[in-house]
């Protein structure tokens, strides 16, 4: 009886000993993510639209149903023509978090110093502190948004209690027009995440997916003899060569990522794909240009040379 006991129990005692490892671990990555934040340039990110704020956004011709007392009448001296001066809205807005904290998600490889789970609390960490430097409401699925300068401590605390072993966005009731931000190894059917996040877009809801990834995962850079045991679940498979399943392995990666990136353009949301032995400042840069407006790659990007007529005319002849 009492070792049916402890077999009910090892299960629960295994979470707790996570949770508290995880708990230790939150000063380091609340440290992690505030340098994070500190790196990348910040401030309030506008709506890309006029409205109440202080930020200046642009000068406009003034049309007969602007008020009068909207001409900026020094810029309107210069021109034969009268200006509004317009600013940009700077409304606050709420961004909800999601950070998968599953079995998988602890996965690291000896090619990264950092698990995927302290990546994802890394930058769920610092894009709530860039946000709530900006005024806007950041909160965790289920939970209140909170803004001001305690917002990032009161964010890590709920990561901090989650026990949870879900690897998909929970079920929660979001505000209209908010904004969501997963991070994830998205690695489970494309189908089953596609049903969840259409539930939150079905909300009014836009999403910005971060799929953080081990470069092993990406590369399987594994030779001979392998064992690969699953993260979560009791499935074991020995591959006597494994360097032969790797041309398999990431043409099925890259499809699986393919689906899934297709799901989310049908849902106008973004994606951006993270490895964890890259710069945690690339990825939150790239969000937070995003929120922003200014949708571009963070990677870089060699420029294409530039081609004169007379060689584009020499080349064709």
């Amino acid at each position: 009886m009492a070792a049916a006991q402890n077999k009910k129990l090892q299960p629960f005692t295994a979470e707790e000993a996570e949770a508290h490892g995880l708990a230790a671990r939150i000063p380091a990555l609340l440290i992690e993510a505030q340098r994070v934040a500190h790196t990348v340039a910040h401030g309030t990110h506008g709506r890309r639209r006029a409205g109440p704020g202080e930020t200046f956004w642009q000068f406009r011709h003034y049309d007969q149903n602007d008020s009068l007392t909207g001409i900026d009448w020094r810029r309107s001296a210069s021109s034969d023509h009268l200006f509004v001066r317009e600013r940009e809205w700077e409304a606050a807005h709420t961004a909800w978090l999601w950070a998968d904290l599953s079995p998988s998600m602890r996965f690291r490889s000896n090619l990264s110093k950092i698990s995927k789970e302290s990546r994802a609390v890394v930058l769920a960490l610092a894009l709530t502190e860039l946000l709530a430097r900006g005024g806007e409401r950041v909160g965790v699925f289920g939970g209140p948004p909170y803004r001001g300068r305690n917002a990032t401590r009161r964010v890590a605390e709920i990561l901090m209690r989650d026990t949870s072993d879900a690897s998909l966005p929970p079920q929660a009731k979001l505000s209209r027009f908010s904004e969501c931000l997963l991070f994830s190894d998205f690695l489970d059917p494309v189908e089953e995440t596609a049903e969840r996040l259409q539930a939150i877009a079905a909300q009014g809801v836009r999403g910005h997916l971060v799929q953080v990834l081990d470069p092993a995962e990406e590369t399987l850079p594994y030779a001979g003899r392998t064992e690969f045991a699953a993260s979560e679940g009791r499935d074991r498979i020995i591959a006597g060569r494994a360097e032969t399943l790797r041309e398999r392995y990431q043409e099925r990666l890259r499809q699986h990522r393919a689906d899934l990136a297709a799901t989310v353009q049908r849902l106008g949301w973004s994606f951006v794909v993270h490895h964890t032995d890259r710069p945690a400042e690339e990825v939150v840069l790239a969000i937070h240009n995003r929120l922003a407006g200014l949708e571009r790659d963070y990677r870089y990007r060699a420029p294409k040379p530039v081609v004169s007529a007379e060689t584009a005319r020499a080349g064709a002849s």
